[in-house]
């Protein structure tokens, strides 16, 4: 009596009943060229229609496919991962779009100038937006002061202290009610303090960190206060044995392992407010020259120097289209340069494991 090995297998009895690797790729081809060969007989052969009819023919066509070969189990199978992917191609297509357009436009105007020249006696051509950036890092960064601190701790009240407790819940509470005000609640509330302290019409960079805090402050909580419930209470109970206080147990336990998350979504935070339009031009207003004192006077930002440079151009209009573009690029990479720079200290402060 003999007995068959699996070594002793013919190879090709590993891959019966499966579809070769690039059969997918043949398919889509053949499904699209098939669509738009049909669809032009019908004078309908637009880009949306062909890809649209050509997604659905395909789906089919593997379907049926994979099903005479490899099965029904198998064939359903491909056909979610294959619905899944088209999804998310979908979701990604208009990021990138925005994104190379945005390059494709904004680069034609970042020059030396526009990084070293404001919009001060600045008619048509010429110009640039030092003042706006300058601005945005001022206002940003003063409200990144005021929200980080804030929302750090009261993460640390409802997670670490708070427990069950009534006030808890209000806090949680009033934060998700934050979370969805629109900007221009926020806006109209900063101005509104600002004008009863300081009088009617005041506009300065402080009251625009005023405005972007009310919006900053309650991601800061929500995304601090996740990151810290994911610290395993082991932990904690583990310094507790050894007789550490709970607040040094807090700053030197739960803290640095949870550095990473907490870095994440104070630079989230950053960007959810960075590119707020509305609550800035109530409160920060708008000037052609630059301004360093968030204190005093009204201080451009990039949002706001966007806004204008598009919603007012002059004659003839191409230099201020051409400046509104590399203003929002500017403020893309200044986005991506904050990410960066949060990722590094994540990286570099994190508890390292193995030791």
């Amino acid at each position: 009596m003999s007995v068959t090995t699996s070594s002793s297998l013919p190879s090709e009895a590993l891959t019966a009943g499966q579809l070769p690797k690039h059969t997918a790729i043949a398919m889509l081809v053949v499904a699209v060229a098939i669509t738009a060969g049909v669809l032009a007989l019908f004078g309908a052969a637009g880009p949306a229609s062909v890809i649209v009819v050509g997604a659905l023919l395909f789906l089919v066509a593997m379907f049926a496919l994979s099903g005479a070969v490899e099965g029904i189990r198998k064939a359903k199978d491909r056909m979610a991962r294959y619905v899944v992917t088209g999804f998310f191609i979908i979701a990604l297509f208009p990021l990138v779009s925005l994104i190379w357009q945005t390059i494709a436009k904004g680069l034609e105007r970042m020059d030396a100038q526009f990084f070293s020249y404001s919009m001060r006696n600045v008619i048509g051509e010429g110009g640039g937006a030092v003042h706006a950036i300058w601005g945005t890092l001022i206002v940003t960064g003063i409200a990144g002061l005021i929200s980080v601190p804030i929302g750090l701790f009261t993460a640390i009240y409802l997670v670490e202290y708070s427990g069950r407790g009534r006030l808890a819940a209000a806090i949680r509470f009033f934060v998700d009610v934050m979370t969805g005000i629109p900007s221009i609640v926020a806006g109209l509330f900063a101005y509104t303090l600002f004008s009863f302290v300081f009088g009617p019409g005041t506009n300065s960079g402080f009251a625009g960190a005023i405005a972007l805090s009310v919006l900053m402050i309650p991601t800061v909580v929500r995304s601090v206060e996740e990151m810290l419930r994911l610290v395993p209470n082991e932990l904690r109970e583990a310094s507790y044995a050894l007789g550490v206080p709970k607040w040094r147990t807090i700053a030197k336990v739960v803290l640095p392992t949870a550095l990473a998350g907490i870095v994440t979504g104070v630079v989230l935070s950053v960007a959810r407010v960075i590119g707020e339009t509305a609550p800035l031009l109530v409160t920060a207003g708008i000037t052609s020259s630059l301004n360093v004192n968030p204190f005093a006077d009204p201080m451009a930002t990039l949002p706001v120097f966007v806004y204008y440079q598009y919603i007012t151009p002059g004659v003839p209009q191409d230099p201020f289209y051409a400046r509104a573009w590399a203003g929002a690029l500017t403020l893309i990479l200044i986005v991506m340069g904050l990410n960066a720079i949060g990722r590094l200290i994540a990286w570099k402060f994190a508890p390292k494991t193995g030791r």
